[in-house]
């Protein structure tokens, strides 16, 4: 056992958390502890090294007295049900009141008790996800969504999770459970998020998707944290007869990323489609697994992941498509096209197809390659500065996939700080003509 993986069950140990939960947390420590700790040589996490985690020595919980990391860090405009949560404690004065279907675990009622230990745990597959049986361990609060038959979830969902810098390191564990029965329909944004200074903490965050038949899901998941954040993350997604997931990503690096998602086609006619941005810049790393699971025939599935790494970022791709030998007529397609803005910048990619079925549609692809040289300089002998040229073909690079986002409140929100983030002011969003 690696001296994290004590640290975290110390940690647990002092956490409280309802009487109900204890199976869950009892086997998730037991998995943790007996799991191998990830190396060079272990094939899911061969790129990326967990060495910033073992360096916590002390772990604690955090609090949510820091109000002043609301005014840091400003959040989306829409009108929303939006729950904060700071450190990974909720903060009820700065979240709405929350509908009916819509409950955190510690207020939830019998019934809600026994959806939340029906599913809770079990779309995630803790033996192969490791962080999952940490997860798991740590489960304590966290937010149950379940719509039910027929039903639409009235409002999007918020999910703000803002870390802060804390005298001991701090861990957050987010969790969030979604169920949806069928004929539901739900929107989900979930935003990770720091105030200004150096952060010193680890969130460890899960989602689980239940998606009934003919059930729909919009997701978002939007990690904007400072660079020195660690952070672990993972959605995982069940989808029955002709239920559909629609999902975006986008995410900036840091010391430690990791970011999983995992969906199982378990029911004819599922429909995925899962579009993904990741910047990782200065000496951050971000590493992105997706596995699709097509357990049944005539299913969908379309990736599309872009990547724009700068100065001496590495990245991560990895995409795997399995198709079980039952699951004929699937339609499956990848994409994964890398930016690199410098020489010193680095991508590791492989997608992966695994095919036990013969009459299926299935493409893959990957493509790294670095800036124009003739677009630079077709640009500035136009008058754009250099400066001003490399953001424009960064963003025409990812542009595609930002236009597609469905809530404009999301596609206000990025813009401008995507434009920041390579060093330009913000108005510069307008002279792109995205305004």
């Amino acid at each position: 056992m690696s001296d994290f993986q004590q640290t975290a069950l110390q940690l647990a140990a002092q956490q409280q958390s309802p009487e109900w939960l204890a199976d869950l947390r009892k086997q998730g420590a037991s998995t943790w502890a007996e799991a191998s700790w990830p190396g060079r040589k272990t094939e899911n996490w061969k790129y990326l090294s967990l060495a910033p985690l073992q360096q916590y020595s002390q772990l604690d919980w955090g609090s949510t007295s820091d109000a002043q990391a609301l005014a840091d860090v400003e959040q989306l405009e829409l009108d929303a049900t939006r729950l904060v949560f700071i450190n990974g404690r909720f903060s009820a004065e700065h979240s709405s009141s929350l509908p009916t279907g819509i409950v955190r675990f510690g207020e939830a009622d019998s019934a809600q008790q026994a959806l939340i230990r029906q599913h809770l745990g079990q779309v995630v597959d803790s033996d192969r996800h490791l962080f999952a049986a940490l997860s798991n361990a740590w489960a304590a609060d966290g937010v149950l969504v379940h719509v039910g038959r027929n039903q639409r979830l009235e409002k999007p969902l918020y999910v703000v999770n803002i870390s802060t810098p804390q005298r001991t390191p701090v861990a957050a564990s987010q969790r969030l459970l979604l169920v949806l029965e069928d004929n539901a329909e739900a929107e989900l944004i979930e935003h990770y998020a720091s105030d200004v200074h150096a952060q010193n903490g680890f969130v460890n965050s899960l989602t689980e998707v239940v998606v009934g038949n003919n059930a729909q899901v919009q997701h978002y998941r939007i990690n904007l944290e400072q660079e020195d954040l660690l952070h672990v993350g993972g959605v995982h997604v069940n989808l029955q007869r002709d239920a559909r997931f629609h999902g975006f990503t986008l995410a900036q690096g840091s010391r430690l990323k990791r970011i999983d998602y995992q969906v199982n086609m378990l029911g004819e006619g599922a429909h995925l489609d899962l579009n993904g941005i990741y910047l990782p810049r200065n000496r951050q790393v971000i590493d992105y697994h997706t596995n699709v699971e097509h357990c049944v025939p005539h299913c969908t599935s379309n990736e599309v992941f872009r990547g724009i790494i700068g100065d001496s970022a590495k990245a991560v791709f990895n995409g795997r498509i399995h198709i079980h030998p039952q699951a004929q007529k699937t339609l499956a397609e990848l994409s994964n096209k890398n930016l690199l803005t410098s020489r010193s910048a680095e991508i590791n990619t492989k997608p992966e197809l695994e095919i036990y079925a013969d009459d299926v549609r299935c493409a893959h692809g990957a493509t790294i390659s670095q800036l124009d040289e003739t677009s630079l300089y077709y640009l500035q002998s136009r008058g754009v500065s250099k400066a001003d040229a490399i953001t424009m073909l960064s963003f025409g690079f990812i542009n595609e996939l930002l236009s597609q986002v469905p809530e404009q409140a999301v596609q206000d929100y990025l813009r401008p700080r995507l434009v920041s983030l390579f060093g330009q002011p913000s108005e510069m969003v307008g002279q792109l003509g995205y305004e």
